[in-house]
């Protein structure tokens, strides 16, 4: 029985589907939930846009709004837990490799199972969006039950 479960979520459908199980599991369970989010890193501008005098954001405004937006995607999840009575926590980072930095969460907060949604993309789909599910059962010792 697991204890402490992970489930990061981009707040698409999919990622909904892997929310609610786990939700579901914890309430049954009694086991506390971690939510998280990896929104992209910072990216440096361009010349040109310099040059082209286009406005540049800075790397605290990003982070602020990297904040922010991830809050907005998290707060429908954290709600729905609060009002199934589970324990919870919540967490984001920055990261242009959502796999690593979902891996990372799950280390760093103790969970001993990750609950995420796969969107199922096949072949050139896949090739081109890359398939954060798989890299995550990939790259991580930690069960990972996967929602589709």
């Amino acid at each position: 029985m697991y204890k402490h479960i992970l489930i990061p979520t981009d707040g698409s459908p999919t990622a909904a589907k892997a929310v609610e199980a786990g939700i579901d599991y914890a309430r049954e369970t009694a086991a506390r939930v971690t939510f998280f989010i990896a929104v992209p890193e910072y990216q440096v501008p361009y010349v040109s846009e310099d040059a082209a005098r286009k406005p540049v954001m800075s790397v605290e405004e990003h982070e602020r709004r990297s904040a922010e937006k991830a809050c907005a995607i998290l707060a429908p999840a954290l709600e729905r837990a609060r009002t199934c009575g589970v324990e919870f926590a919540s967490d984001h980072a920055l990261s242009n490799k959502p796999y690593e930095a979902i891996v990372e969460a799950a280390r760093r907060h103790g969970c001993d199972a990750i609950f995420m949604g796969s969107h199922g993309r096949k072949a050139l789909s896949r090739l081109l969006h890359g398939s954060q599910t798989l890299n995550v059962l990939t790259h991580s010792d930690i069960p990972t039950l996967v929602l589709r």
